[in-house]
């Protein structure tokens, strides 16, 4: 026996929405609800390589056990700390008047944010170039004069 629009029946009614959009499946209650679809990195809202990460962690670790929440974890923190590196750096950038970003305004974005430079105390960036400083003994001192005194002798 046919059931009638909106009521509750313990069928499962799907249609699809398209390419990429999820299974849409109708639930007793008749409420759509949206599977997602794809892969990993869409579904976790990612631009980092989610299932290459997992990969990597794979090979990297005795045991190759790892689990996808371990990927996505350490592709959300990889992307946070590039994206905020990309930020400061860009900052730098704009700060002399260029548009694009180069090794030395990594560098300067680096080394002027605390957190970031304590984590790459160690790095090296190649064609960085080094911190604007001059050390305050070697500039000159304003109002005091160190002229040496010379007593001239008459002799002949």
């Amino acid at each position: 026996m046919p059931s009638k629009p909106g009521s509750r029946s313990s069928t499962q009614h799907s249609a699809s929405q398209g390419r990429g959009k999820g299974k849409v499946t109708l639930s007793i209650v008749d409420q759509p609800t949206v599977k997602p679809t794809g892969n990993k990195t869409k579904r976790a809202g990612l631009q980092f390589p989610v299932t290459r990460i997992h990969r990597r962690l794979k090979v990297a670790t005795e045991k190759p056990r790892v689990s996808f929440g371990s990927a996505v974890y350490t592709a959300s923190v990889l992307e946070y700390l590039v994206a905020e590196m990309v930020e400061l750096a860009g900052n730098a950038c704009r700060d002399v008047s260029k548009v694009r970003i180069t090794p030395c305004h990594l560098q300067l974005a680096v080394r002027n944010d605390d957190e970031l430079n304590h984590l790459l105390k160690d790095v090296v960036i190649v064609e960085g170039g080094v911190l604007p400083h001059i050390a305050p003994e070697l500039l000159k001192k304003t109002g005091t004069t160190n002229k040496v005194k010379v007593k001239h002798s008459q002799e002949v």
